[in-house]
């Protein structure tokens, strides 16, 4: 299934930047980007959405590949100051709101959907993770990083952009899906 009928005009209602349907064949998996997981996030080892709560890497490439096809998008946010972490960090929130309607209205459309974005996971104040298993499964979207994906080959490769410059950020997902 290439085309998800009313795509476009659902996605128009969101501040949604770009967006591209992705096969999964060439979806860029690597090691390297985790490594950067390990050596500079405070959340790495301390939720289930991240490395190494998420699964090896070969299990999340697995993950990844069973589904044929992504939708990969970017959302944009104006800030003050690009500079200022927590007011850029603060933006996520909607991107994340984002991702969760264009997901349901894909899942209403008869789709099977997994979602990878920007969360490390907020839901809990405290992740169970790793005494308990995920007290929110079905809510909680791993970051993209955490799979492996390197999300610059990915906007490379489809022509989108990266940065746009000035006190914007854009923040980006990937709902991966197929049929059901």
């Amino acid at each position: 299934m290439t085309e998800i009928p009313g795509l476009d005009g659902h996605i128009a209602q969101f501040p949604v930047y770009e967006y591209r349907i992705i096969s999964t064949d060439d979806l860029p998996v690597e090691a390297r980007v985790r490594m950067v997981c390990q050596q500079e996030c405070e959340r790495y080892g301390s939720t289930w959405a991240c490395p190494p709560g998420v699964g090896d890497l070969d299990a999340c490439a697995r993950t990844c590949h069973a589904y044929p096809r992504g939708l990969f998008f970017s959302t944009v946010a104006e800030v003050r100051d690009v500079m200022d972490m927590d007011e850029m960090l603060a933006t996520r929130t909607a991107h994340e709101e984002i991702t969760e309607q264009i997901d349901q209205y894909m899942r209403e459309k008869g789709l099977d959907t997994f979602v990878l974005s920007t969360e490390s996971c907020d839901i809990c104040d405290e992740c169970a993770y790793p005494d308990a298993p995920c007290r929110f499964p079905e809510k909680m979207h791993p970051c993209l990083e955490s799979y492996g994906i390197v999300v610059p080959e990915i906007v490379e490769r489809e022509k989108m952009q990266y940065m746009i410059g000035g006190n914007t950020v854009l923040w980006f997902s990937l709902i991966l899906f197929r049929p059901v």
